[in-house]
């Protein structure tokens, strides 16, 4: 399994509503199966105004097939992308 971590700044506004936009986008996007994810998070921090969105890939593939669709778009999420990493999951805890 990969991941693909992509971490936001400066969330200002109702940051209610632009959860639930990207809750529609990535619904939408995991029932057209547009990039090969096998599942999404957005974690916020509300207080701070900052977050990350955490897409998992079963193969290394996937997530360069992911990395380049998400970078080929306007970022989506409270605030602005500062910064994406990539990496293996070496330890899962639903694999123990």
């Amino acid at each position: 399994m990969y991941v693909r971590i992509a971490r936001f700044e400066g969330a200002e506004g109702d940051q209610e509503q632009q959860i639930a936009e990207v809750r529609q986008q990535m619904a939408a996007g995991m029932r057209e199966q547009v990039i090969p994810v096998k599942r999404g998070l957005m974690l916020v921090d509300r207080k701070n105004g900052t977050g990350a969105s955490v897409l998992f890939c079963e193969s290394e593939d996937d997530l360069r097939q992911v990395d380049e669709y998400m970078n080929s778009m306007n970022p989506s999420g409270p605030g602005s992308r500062v910064s994406v990493d990539m990496y293996e999951v070496a330890v899962d805890s639903d694999e123990l």
